[in-house]
């Protein structure tokens, strides 16, 4: 994508293990914070990760996976 990211760039995960109607799950969310960056490249950039990651890979359709940008 050619996008400079910002030394500062911080990603916060919180998981949690609950019920589910087949025993137990997990789901997680992310907290993104890439300060200064443009706000519409900064979502383009976590939308493409998010796609590519291997752990988003590995989980999708098993773990509710929440992203959000600050």
């Amino acid at each position: 994508m050619k996008l400079t990211v910002p030394a500062d760039v911080a990603v916060d995960s919180e998981v949690d293990l609950g019920p589910t109607s087949l025993g137990y799950g997990i789901a997680v969310r992310l907290n993104v914070s890439l300060p200064g960056m443009d706000r519409a490249a900064a979502q383009q950039l976590v939308d493409a990760a998010h796609q590519v990651c291997p752990y988003s890979n590995a989980t999708r359709n098993n773990v509710d996976v929440q992203i959000k940008l600050a």
